[in-house]
């Protein structure tokens, strides 16, 4: 009987094991942070006006929506990183981060990896010129012309599109599309008649405009599809959760009109923006 029941131990133990190493390696991110009491974030403090640094501190628009809805989680830390945009979704998907809390345009490449949430942010594309260049009243105007963007941004994609579907049966084309670690030397490259145009989404632009105007001008209306901005994790079931919890966050954010507030405090205008699903992501 001993021996019975030795074997039918071990049996046991060999049927549970699996699962248990399963259920170790499949956690609910959202638990597992209220647990440890801290959340891991990434943004790119590098695109006002959405996030920015001040002072050392990470500030914007993005930051305080991220504030406001870690109300709804007293007694977790939030731990906010600055990251290079070229690193943020790469440390997401090797676990570097639980969440990504910066400006993402909602693609079709992106929605194959990470789940959405809601939106934040319109991210409608238009042009950004050097005051006074007569040269360009259109995106159409463009053609010819070294445009500048940052490296990796689906912004390029847009332009690229553009040049196709608009450009291309003209017999006309972009001269260069140059790519810049960043939108702050892409505008630095603008004001130095590097570039000849930035492609840059609208909300980004207002602020710029706002502060330098005596340096630059926005070229309207927008061009190419409607796009958004919203905030990602890995496109998994542990994940679930957390992507319905901040979808959660912005939804009620937005009912109560405090997104709107924070809107016309960051930008000086407010948007309309999906609440109840997640909107078709970009080509």
């Amino acid at each position: 009987m001993k021996t019975i029941r030795s074997v039918l131990s071990r049996l046991l133990v060999g049927v549970l094991l699996p699962f248990t190493a399963a259920a170790a390696a499949h956690a609910d991110v959202l638990a597992t942070v209220r647990q440890k009491g801290e959340i891991v974030v990434a943004t790119e403090a590098r695109y006002a006006p959405f996030e920015m640094l001040q002072d050392g501190k990470i500030v914007g628009y993005g930051k305080d929506i991220l504030d406001e809805i870690m109300k709804d989680v007293p007694g977790v830390k939030l731990k906010q990183m600055d990251v290079p945009f070229q690193g943020i979704l790469p440390g997401l998907s090797s676990g570097k981060f639980d969440f990504v809390a910066t400006s993402l345009t909602i693609t079709q490449a992106r929605a194959r990896k990470y789940a959405f949430t809601l939106p934040i942010s319109t991210a409608s594309v238009t042009v950004l010129k050097r005051k006074g260049d007569t040269r360009i009243h259109s995106a159409e105007d463009l053609a010819g012309m070294v445009v500048g963007s940052q490296s990796g941004a689906p912004q390029i994609a847009v332009v690229r599109d553009y040049e196709k579907a608009v450009l291309a049966p003209k017999g006309k084309s972009l001269k260069e599309v140059k790519e810049f670690m960043d939108y702050n030397e892409a505008y630095a490259a603008l004001a130095a008649k590097r570039v000849d145009a930035v492609v840059q989404s609208l909300p980004n632009l207002a602020p710029l405009v706002k502060e330098r105007p005596d340096v630059f001008e926005i070229v309207q209306p927008a061009f190419g599809p409607a796009t958004y901005y919203a905030w990602a994790a890995r496109n998994d079931a542990d994940s679930a959760t957390l992507v319905q919890f901040f979808s959660d966050g912005i939804a009620r954010l937005n009912k109560s009109g405090r997104l709107a507030e924070l809107q016309k405090k960051w930008f000086g205008f407010t948007m309309d923006l999906p609440v109840d699903a997640v909107p078709a992501p970009l080509n």
